[in-house]
């Protein structure tokens, strides 16, 4: 038995990135960087003002206050957008809207509610500071300063900023092609009448859904049991994939089509890793530039922990990503619950974040490979160290949310 780290290192070093394409912005949301963008303008562009009110002379309102205001001559009305730039000289003011250039004349914008808000004239009951309510241009980014570095990812926020840097273009790795093969006679469609023996096939859509999240294009196929099935399933595939998932037939069972297939072959390995559910693990390669080839266990709680731990880093590593594992958050173990002596368990379970983070077990009575209807209940899973005899209310443990935006990109707090 080897451990889970073992495993996830010989796949992440079988595990290249993929090639480069270049992507208008509205095209590459949650892709990942493979250059560098730095701002190809200054940020904000332009010195503008940050309030609706007056662009003035600092020396003109100094003195300025409730008892003796400031009455100043309104020479100008500049709108954002505009590109006027009137002239100011002593006693003069131009009324400016928020995000509109200031006069290279001012220095310092009066908000509004300081004044009589008039239009030919206007009166200043308020000195404020010198430079006060100005954006100033480059004050945020400077031509040719990083905007976002190479091997992050692309969300809502930094596609604006690297907008906002005058950038209508990104390069980023290419989305994996992942095929996606659920093995097994007993497998039907949902919703199909099920004869004696027979289930309805979760693991496809599950493992299509779970490589969708992590950035790929899916593509799912079903082989039987029957001689030569998954071959052919394989052979027709492998020209379109970068990664083959097939879930079932890994195990020590009679029929498992995929120990049958490649077991005493060069191309994939089989072992059992020190984890609970998802000991039965298989992985390689066809051929020397060939698809990337998982082999998950059948049971649907089995496949979904293994993808977690095993199948996602390497789409993340694929795609360029710098973050390829999720950073753990500790958090108090709500119930009591079993763990696999001298396996790591990774178990499905309920997430309550308040003044401290609290799990417990999705399933009631704690964990099952079998399980697949209580992981709709689940929001994160929690990984329990091999060492650990059993969980018990108040023990800390490390959780990962599910589809936590944050998980890869910043680091998580250290206390539950």
């Amino acid at each position: 038995m080897i451990t889970v780290s073992e495993h996830l290192e010989r796949i992440l070093d079988s595990t290249g990135e993929l090639e480069s394409e270049v992507l208008a912005l509205a095209e590459a949301r949650g892709r990942c960087l493979a250059e560098p963008v730095v701002a190809a303008v200054a940020v904000p562009p332009w010195t503008n003002s940050a309030m609706d009110g007056y662009a003035v002379r600092f020396e003109d309102v100094a003195e300025a206050d409730d008892v003796s205001p400031v009455t100043l001559e309104v020479v100008a009305d500049i709108a954002a957008g505009s590109g006027a730039n009137p002239d100011l000289g002593p006693g003069q003011s131009a009324r400016i809207m928020t995000g509109a250039p200031v006069p290279t004349a001012a220095d310092t914008v009066i908000p509004l509610e300081l004044t009589d808000r008039g239009s030919g004239a206007v009166e200043v009951r308020s000195p404020l500071t010198r430079g006060r309510h100005i954006r100033h241009a480059g004050e945020d980014r400077q031509p040719g300063e990083l905007v976002a570095a190479t091997g992050s990812g692309l969300t809502p926020e930094s596609l604006a900023a690297i907008a906002s840097a005058g950038q209508a273009e990104v390069t980023v790795y290419r989305r994996p092609k992942v095929v996606v093969i659920s093995t097994g006679d007993e497998l039907v469609a949902p919703g199909a009448e099920l004869s004696r023996g027979q289930i309805p096939d979760s693991n496809s859509l599950l493992v299509s859904f779970l490589a969708a999240d992590a950035g790929a294009t899916v593509t799912a196929d079903h082989a039987g049991d029957a001689s030569g099935e998954l071959a052919k399933t394989i052979e027709r595939v492998r020209g379109e994939a970068d990664v083959i998932v097939m879930t079932g037939g890994v195990s020590v069972g009679a029929h498992d089509p995929v120990k049958a297939l490649f077991e005493g072959g060069n191309e994939v390995r089989f072992n059992r890793v020190s984890m609970q559910p998802g000991k039965p693990q298989a992985f390689g390669r066809l051929g020397v530039e060939g698809p990337l080839v998982f082999g998950l266990p059948g049971n649907p709680v089995s496949a979904w922990a293994s993808f977690q731990i095993f199948v996602r880093p390497s789409l993340r590593k694929m795609q360029g990503f710098t973050a390829l594992t999720p950073e753990a958050v500790p958090a108090r173990a709500s119930e009591d619950w079993n763990t696999p002596q001298g396996r790591m368990q990774v178990i499905p379970v309920r997430i309550h974040d308040g003044d401290e983070r609290h799990v417990m077990p999705a399933a009631e009575g704690g964990s099952g490979s079998h399980l697949i209807a209580s992981l709709a209940d689940a929001d994160g899973y929690a990984l329990v160290d091999a060492d650990v005899e059993r969980v018990r209310a108040g023990d800390q443990v490390r959780t990962v949310r599910l589809r936590d935006p944050e998980q890869f990109n910043h680091q998580q707090r250290s206390t539950p």
